[in-house]
């Protein structure tokens, strides 16, 4: 990648927590000769004063070289999606928990904004989901997620992929997820994770009131449809972890799969694999050697 000259800048709601790193930012930024831009409300959040290589209160513009997302995996999806579509790579800092997608921990700040700045990264482009119904049109970039309201009935929830009925389930909901999504929701509900790079989707339920709902992947090219066959109960709907309609009872929404719409950086040589093991821990840890029978020899 080319050296960064402009670059968007976006934070959690926490700035005491980002202040170091936003500081160090801006002193690498005045050492290359790049420029950072803050919007109003970041500018605000940090109490910015105008000086070199800052833009403040400045509109979200796509000709920009990388966008930094300092926070959880909230923020980085924010950034995501604010920038989808628009080639723009998405450098991560994890100040969140998991931080399944950062590309650095807060910890590499230096050296990640140094590598950052000098277009030492490579790009992930990550697939995203398109939601639509009466109530508008959605992009997700992780999941989907359509769940019955507290204190209501279970959710009766009938899908079909390719207008070609698949099952009805009562459940608490269910989840749509994208394979960057499928360490998230979706494998809270036993769905399967799905490597980076995997073209197509997965539907789960949440808690689902039945012993043969198993968790789906659709091919890219289908669209799968939900209907909320309750008679009375409207269903939660929300996009990359927030709210986005609320789908009534005899109503349908759709969901396609939709290609290239995030790019996220990422260090040279990172796999989803390490990741995975490093944010989850090993899938198959045991407590004897490998090779061994359990227990040792007797």
């Amino acid at each position: 990648m080319s050296p960064v000259r402009t670059a968007t800048v976006m934070t959690h709601r926490r700035p005491a927590e980002t202040a170091p790193a936003v500081a160090a930012l801006v002193r690498l930024a005045r050492e290359t000769g790049a420029v950072l831009r803050f919007d109003p409300d970041e500018t605000r959040k940090h109490g910015l004063e105008p000086g070199p290589a800052l833009e403040l209160d400045a509109s979200v513009q796509p000709a920009v070289d990388i966008c930094f997302a300092l926070g959880g995996d909230g923020t980085i999806l924010a950034a995501l999606r604010t920038y989808a579509g628009m080639g723009v790579p998405v450098f991560a800092v994890n100040f969140g928990e998991i931080g399944f997608l950062a590309t650095v921990e807060r910890e590499d700040v230096e050296t990640g904004f140094r590598r950052a700045f000098e277009g030492d990264f490579e790009v992930l482009s990550l697939p995203g989901i398109s939601l639509s119904g009466s109530g508008g049109g959605w992009l997700a970039i992780n999941d989907v997620s359509m769940h019955r309201q507290p204190g209501n009935r279970v959710a009766d929830l009938e899908y079909s992929v390719a207008a070609d009925g698949v099952g009805r389930v009562r459940c608490d909901g269910l989840v749509i997820a994208t394979p960057a999504g499928s360490t998230g929701y979706n494998l809270a509900n036993g769905g399967p994770v799905m490597a980076w790079g995997v073209e197509g989707f997965v539907v789960s339920f949440i808690a689902p009131h039945s012993l043969t709902a198993r968790a789906l992947v659709v091919a890219p090219g289908d669209v799968l449809a939900v209907d909320n066959r309750s008679l009375d109960e409207p269903v939660e709907v929300t996009v990359d972890g927030r709210p986005a309609c609320i789908l009534p009872p005899g109503e349908q929404i759709a969901a396609r799969f939709v290609d290239h719409q995030g790019c996220l950086a990422q260090i040279a040589g990172t796999t989803f694999y390490q990741r995975l093991r490093d944010k989850f821990g090993r899938l198959a840890a045991a407590p004897w050697s490998a090779g061994g029978s359990v227990g040792g020899a007797w």
